[in-house]
This record gives C-alpha cells, structure tokens and sequence, in this order.
C-alpha cells in the first residue's frame, strides 16, 4: 500500500569519509573484492566509514559522466527503487521483491510498504495545509509555534490524525550563534562572552517556542558523551598535559551558558557584559560602543532563512543596549552558500549534528586543518593545539570507555572557547500523521523509526504515545 511523506525542498548534508586524514597504505581489487590496508590500526572508526560508501556499478556507469547531472535512474542496491518522479514535484520508490538483505536480522521487520512517494513543497504554509486536506500521510514538525498552534483542526479533534511526541537519546549537536574568529572583532574572548550574555533564551522559549526547548549545555547534549561536573581523574589524564594551550575554566567550573531567569535578568547580564567590554577595552561615547581608535563595534548576522529573523532581531535588540549595532542578512540559498564556503560572514546560526560514536568527522568541526579550508564545517575557524590533540583521542580511541572519555574532555574545552551562542534541543522527535499505521511501542534510542512503521486499517489506539528504550 502506498505511503507519502512531506520532504522540504532543500536541505544540507555532510558525509566525512575520513579519508583526507588516513594513512591509507595500499588498495587490493579482484572482480568481487576490494582491500583497504592502513598503516596502523589506530583509527578504529576509519575502516566502518569506508564500509559505508556505496558500490558502484561499472556496467551502468562506464562511459557516462559521473560529475554531470541527469535524471536517468542510477542502479542500486537498497530494499527499494525509483519507480517513477516528476523533478522538484515528487518522487515515488518501489520495494524491492527479491531484496538480497531482507533476511539478515538486521534488517526484518523493516521496509514494509510497497511503495513510497516524498512530496516536494516550496512554502512550508502550503505543505502544512496540504497535510490537513490529507495530501500526505506524515509529516515531522521542526517550528515549535506550528506543533503549538497549528494542528488545530477537525481531523485532529476527531483522533484522525494523531501528534506524537518520539523520545530518543542521540546527542543533541550544538546549535547556536556562531562566531566567526577569523575576524579581529571576536578573537577576545571577553567580547564573545559579553555578547553572549545579551542573548535571552528565556524569553525566545517563552514567547517563540511556548516553552517547548531545553538550553543546550554540552556539543553532545541528551546523551552519555556530554561532560558533566568537574573532570574526573580520566580526563585530567588527557587534559592535563594540554593545560597551558586551555582556559584555566577547563579544570575549575562546570560549564553553563547564561540565563535570564529571575527577576531583571536581562538587565544583570547586560551589566555583567559591559564590565567584559570595558575590560577588553571598549567603551559607550554618544550612545555607540567604540575601542580605542574610535571603530564602532557593528558586525552582522547572516541568515539563509526568514524563520531565524524572530530570534536574532530581539538579540540584536539587547545587544543595541550595549551600544553595538548588530545587523541581520538573510540572503537568497547560493548566496549563502557561497559565504558560507569562504568564511564571508561575522557571526550566523550554524548547527553540527553529533552521532553516538564520534570520530574522524571532527577534525573537520574544530581542527586547524579544516579552519583553513574553504568549504569545511569549521565554520567558527577555531584552532586549537589542545583541541587537535582531543580530536586525536577521539579518533584513536580504542575502546567505548576511552571514546567516552575523550569526548567528554573535547566537549568541555569546545564549550569553554565561547566559540558559539548555544541554543536549545528537544529530546523528542515531532510527527504528525494521519491514523492509518502501526508502529513499534517502544521507541529505540535513535528515536523515529519510520521504516519499521507499517501499514493498519485501525491505526493506534487512543492516547499512544511511543516509549523510550
């Protein structure tokens, strides 16, 4: 039975191979195999990356073109394949009868619709009311104020369409405002915490996401890889020889980014702000913040979307109490891109997803390497000795006890740079679906599983929710 899902019309991804920092030795090939041989066996994640690239086949793709664009159907090897699409509309795929993996353990009680079609919509106003006449059967909500407001309609009343909450416990990624530290303006790190305490997360979670977010305070928040407390004895073993490349804050306090909470928090913060501002040699003359050759402190903003204009105007708003002119950009998806790839910006929202095993894809997060390299996700520019070296232990971590610590020592010294304006998480996964599946009632720690979900003329019963792991 067919199912549709709603896709946004773009979005970014990143894969890291790796493969840029191996010390790949040698490649073996026959007709049906291929060996990898590296020099030492330090990087444990490296041969499991390699694992996921695809095989490609060479009768289908002799002769043509690989970098060129096409709309002809490439071979694969999924439990599906394209059926039929229509470019930038939709795209409906086919399961595969004979699939060779539908037997392996890992793979059995998955992929059980026939065929599955992702529609494509430019205006998210459009796709929500699309959903609502039935247009499509799921749909995954990311805007807060929508899962507050906006599925307020008969069919949800009238339990046809149900809104789930997901739990899950994968690491929550940062996101946040990020500075870029290539420029003069940010390479105090006074500057960046005063800045930081002039934005209000109590407010925007209050008056913007009905108070639906939790403050992020670890890069691997929601998981057993972010660091809590003062370091233990582990990561003093690994923090220790690093101390003089490291904010002394590494060993003494537990990292919190700052609220507003309690009565005039907003007003305390920003007297707290100015105080790091004087220190660092800025000062108020006629109402504008200005060091001491008279340059004003003006930076700007830049956006890729609309939606983040209501969280970085009211910040720009506090930070004009301080007498700093904070403009916000946003710019047409090319032209960002395009900045993003050169370092073109002052400060914009970036976000680095993290997974449960971390490894090779940070040194192109926090390495110097990548810091240098137009295109890389180092979007902040920060280089660090120290922070190099804790890439190191991640990647050449040998066991998960080793891999746990590691992290837990790089996620502290990443939050203690004041790299970036932490923003907010949800521990869940957001759907709405119209009532006609079946699905798993425990929720496993990746969270939403729509591939094990199946198809049920009775749909779930009244009140499911889906519980954690």
């Amino acid at each position: 039975m067919p199912r549709r899902w709603c896709r946004p019309s773009s979005w970014r991804h990143d894969h890291q191979t790796g493969l840029a920092y191996s010390s790949r030795q040698s490649v073996q090939r026959d007709g049906a195999t291929s060996t990898f041989t590296f020099k030492d066996g330090s990087n444990r994640e490296l041969p499991l990356t390699l694992g996921e690239m695809p095989i490609l086949p060479k009768h289908f793709w002799d002769g043509k073109d690989f970098s060129a664009s096409t709309l002809e159907p490439p071979v694969g090897s999924g439990p599906y394949r394209l059926k039929s699409f229509e470019a930038g509309r939709h795209v409906v795929y086919e399961r595969v009868a004979d699939w060779w993996a539908k037997d392996l353990p890992v793979t059995r009680g998955l992929y059980n619709f026939d065929t599955i079609r992702y529609d494509y919509y430019r205006d998210t106003t459009v796709a929500l009311e699309a959903f609502k006449a039935g247009a499509y059967d799921v749909r995954p909500e990311n805007v807060a104020k929508l899962w507050a407001t906006g599925y307020d309609f008969p069919a949800v009343k009238d339990g046809k369409v149900l809104k789930l909450d997901v739990p899950h416990k994968m690491p929550s990624g940062m996101q946040g405002f990020a500075y870029n530290l290539r420029r003069p303006l940010f390479q105090d790190d006074r500057v960046r915490q005063a800045l930081a305490l002039a934005f209000d997360f109590e407010w925007s979670n209050q008056n913007l996401f009905y108070g639906q977010y939790l403050r992020t305070v670890s890069y691997f928040d929601n998981s057993e890889l972010a660091a809590t407390g003062l370091p233990g004895k582990d990561e003093l073993a690994l923090l220790e020889p690093l101390r003089k490349d490291l904010p002394p804050d590494v060993f003494t306090a537990v990292y919190q980014p700052p609220s507003t909470a309690g009565d005039n928090g907003l007003r305390v913060n920003l007297r707290q702000a100015m105080e790091l501002l004087k220190a660092a040699g800025w000062s108020v003359k006629d109402g504008v913040l200005t060091n001491a050759q008279g340059q004003p402190f003006r930076f700007e903003i830049l956006l890729s979307d609309p939606t983040w204009e209501r969280i970085a105007l009211p910040f720009a708003q506090n930070l004009k109490r301080l007498g700093i002119e904070a403009s916000v950009r946003t710019v047409d998806s090319a032209q960002y891109q395009t900045r993003m790839d050169t370092f073109d910006y002052d400060m914009t929202v970036e976000v680095w997803g993290q997974s449960l095993s971390p490894g090779n894809e940070q040194r192109d997060f926090w390495g110097c390497t990548a810091a240098k390299q137009d295109g890389s996700r180092n979007t902040t520019g920060i280089c660090s000795p120290a922070i190099d070296a804790l890439i190191e232990k991640v990647v050449q971590a040998k066991d998960r006890n080793e891999l746990i610590t590691a992290t837990r020592a790089l996620d502290r010294v990443l939050l203690w740079s004041h790299q970036v304006i932490p923003h907010w998480h949800i521990s869940s996964s957001r759907v709405a679906l119209w009532n006609r599946f079946g699905m798993p009632a425990v929720s496993p720690m990746q969270g939403m599983q729509l591939m094990a979900w199946w198809t049920d003329p009775k749909g779930l019963p009244t009140g499911f929710q889906p519980k954690a792991e």
